[in-house]
């Protein structure tokens, strides 16, 4: 038995024999783990959960709940998605992405931690949604299921724990210095500047510019770090004070428990010396206005907005504490694969891929954990919050330094595409060839495309395209390029359908989503409707159904719930929509009504077993796949047969067929914003 587990078997027997129950009581960590030998990432669709508000299983653990208030706790938990295991079988998804864990601070500025992000312990559960044998229960029913379960991780920053002492007074104060624009100066001298003195005008003018607010909770980056500072100038490093509230779990990080092993000599997140203490990032909404390296600067030291506090994770002792923490949660709970927050705000790969950094020892040792427990296929992805292809794609090539070779992650999610493609192509009607540009950029081949490099693709490959580890040594076997993360919407974005009236611009998305290579992933209630803003509308709450279309809590019996199982169902019968390499075959350089207007199309091919040719039109009007007559009228040409008679297969569909001539060209209409998916049967 491990020692970890060996402990806690034993705390968890002292526990129930006080109690009268038995004493011999099996730890989660010594629990039969899943191996996944059998696993091929790009056979999944991923459906991520907000485990808050997805559904209420146990009232026992509702406290501090107000479920009338978006920002606060609404009582979902894991015996919530327990109970709930069979509808989402229904559905057809086969690996399920669920909130953080962890326990955090309980509220900060009348909001409440329900989506997970806000750390406070990194080895100790959310009370509000179970304990260890639940959160255990809920992985190994979803495994009978025969569905994967992902984590979804925070390494970048604790929740607000701290204040900077700015002012040196012991207490968190929000500030105001300068005189601004005074009710003298406007009630007297702007009036009747006679009244005034010239110094009184001089000073009226200058100092309604001169306004400073200085918050202690969350100060603006400084790359000295914070300092401490009064009206009388700089005094040097601010000090840092921990909070100890109780009530609302702000209180300093505990040290880790006997069983964790941590050296008592060493420091431990209650150390301000763990922190980079620079501040909060402030240019966000501007980075065109600033130069690359102080954008990344901030990116990667600053303290993210609303308090979250950095975590030097060049620190030695930091980067340990994390990675061991985390392969603590795959050894207790038999987690198949890690999303990670907030990954562009470590390391910078961008400027040398052979700096090993965080993520290069991080990525290696879950891998080399989950070989250690006998799982193969442990699948790494992260969040990287940005629409530039070669920045969060050089999250996912490896390196080589002193110590030798080191990987990365396995995929990341793939904001470039929701800018650049979903968005820009599906909802806002712009020319197709921007999906095929995203694909070329992946792969390395936009050097002699006109349209790709003049519109700002890179040229690539900004993907790796060599697996980091094969599925004997933990890793997925599969190359970061094939195995990028597709979506439309998630917890940090707007819905799909907010502020869209045409529910066909969902369908079609969803029909790309699910046909294109990749991984696809479904953010709860897409299947319900849901089109919620900005966080936290965009995070309704599954257990109330959509009561705007009138839909009962997770409802089967509608048309776009089936269109979306009937979606998953079609990727899961072709090994094609699964597995099959990309060749793009037709795609539009302008918008506007034209013959092919909105049509792209691709073939997806595993040699040897099937070929499916997909045609998707994202205009408003019935489209063909043949050039306009002024441009020659030329048809896609497809790989496929001769003669052929190719069978639409798409959900929804007419079912129409459509033949190969002798040229190998095919003429493929397809209504507005719809799709076909051909097949030789």
């Amino acid at each position: 038995m491990p020692a970890v587990s060996r402990v806690l078997a034993s705390v968890l027997a002292l526990g129930l024999a006080a109690c009268g129950g038995a004493s011999d009581v099996e730890h989660p960590a010594d629990r039969p783990h899943r191996s996944n030998a059998d696993v091929d990432w790009r056979d999944q669709v991923i459906y991520q959960i907000m485990i808050d508000r997805f559904a209420n299983g146990d009232p026992n653990n509702d406290f501090n709940v107000e479920p009338s208030v978006p920002g606060k706790y609404h009582g979902g938990d894991w015996q919530g998605v327990i109970d709930k295991l069979d509808y989402l079988e229904q559905l057809g998804v086969t690996a399920l992405w669920i909130s953080p864990v962890v326990k955090n601070v309980e509220e900060d500025a009348g909001f409440h931690s329900y989506h997970g992000y806000w750390t406070q312990d990194f080895l100790r559960p959310n009370a509000h949604f179970g304990d260890l044998a639940k959160l255990r229960e809920l992985i190994d029913k979803a495994h009978e299921k025969n569905m994967l379960v992902i984590l979804d991780v925070v390494t970048n920053h604790m929740g607000q724990l701290f204040y900077y002492d700015i002012n040196g007074n012991g207490q968190p104060d929000d500030s105001i210095f300068g005189g601004g624009y005074g009710h003298t100066c406007l009630q007297i001298c702007n009036q009747n500047p006679s009244a005034c003195s010239t110094d009184e005008m001089k000073y009226c003018t200058a100092g309604k510019d001169y306004l400073e607010r200085i918050i202690e909770w969350d100060p603006d980056y400084d790359p000295r770090g914070v300092q401490g500072w009064t009206s009388l100038g700089f005094s040097g490093p601010a000090d840092v004070r921990f909070t100890d509230w109780p009530e609302k779990n702000r209180t300093p990080p505990p040290r880790p428990p006997e069983w964790f092993d941590w050296p008592d000599d060493k420091p431990w997140f209650d150390d301000a010396s763990w922190y980079n203490r620079r501040g909060r990032v402030y240019v966000w909404w501007h980075e065109a206005d600033y130069t690359n390296d102080f954008v990344r600067d901030q990116e990667t030291k600053g303290d993210f907005p609303g308090g979250l506090k950095d975590l030097n994770t060049d620190n030695p002792d930091t980067k340990e504490a994390l990675i061991r923490a985390f392969e603590y949660w795959i050894e207790v709970a038999d987690f198949d694969g890690f999303r990670i927050d907030t990954v562009k705000h470590i390391d910078r790969p961008e400027v040398n891929r052979n700096v090993r950094g965080f993520w290069g020892d991080f990525a290696d040792r879950m891998r080399a954990k989950a070989k250690s427990l006998g799982k193969q296929n442990f699948f790494i992805f992260g969040e990287a919050f940005d629409g530039k292809d070669d920045l969060i794609g050089s999250y996912t090539w490896g390196g080589q330094d002193a110590q030798g070779k080191f990987g990365r992650l396995d995929s990341v999610f793939y904001f470039s595409q929701k800018y650049r493609g979903i968005d820009a192509v599906f909802a806002q009607g712009q020319p197709t060839k921007n999906l095929e540009c995203l694909y070329n950029s992946r792969v390395g081949r936009n050097g002699t495309d006109t349209f790709c490099q003049t519109n700002g693709y890179p040229q690539g490959p900004d993907y790796q395209p060599v697996p980091h580890a094969s599925s004997a040594d933990g890793g997925i076997g599969l190359a970061p390029q094939q195995v990028l993360v597709n979506f439309l919407d998630n917890h940090d974005l707007p819905r799909f359908m907010f502020e869209k009236s045409d529910p066909a611009i969902l369908k079609s998305a969803l029909m790309y989503l699910m046909t294109w290579d990749g991984i696809p992933c479904v953010y709860y209630g897409t299947e319900q409707g849901f089109a919620g803003g900005v966080d936290p509308k965009n995070r309704e709450d599954m257990f109330r159904g959509n009561e705007a279309l009138g839909l009962a809590p997770f409802a089967t019996d509608h048309e776009l719930f089936t269109f979306v199982q009937d979606l998953i169902k079609m990727r899961k019968d072709n090994v094609a929509l699964r597995r099959g390499q990309v060749t793009p075959v037709w795609s539009t350089t302008m918008s506007g009504a034209r013959r092919d207007a909105g049509i792209f199309a691709f073939e997806r091919t595993v040699m040897g077993e099937q070929t499916a040719l997909v045609v998707l039109n994202t205009s408003t009007q019935s489209s063909e796949s043949c050039a306009p007559t002024t441009e020659g009228g030329a048809c896609l040409k497809t790989t496929l047969p001769a003669g052929s008679t190719l069978t639409d297969i798409m959900p929804g569909g007419d079912g129409a067929t459509f033949a190969v001539k002798a040229d190998g060209t095919v003429a493929v209409t397809v209504p507005a914003r719809s799709g076909r998916v051909l097949v030789k049967k």
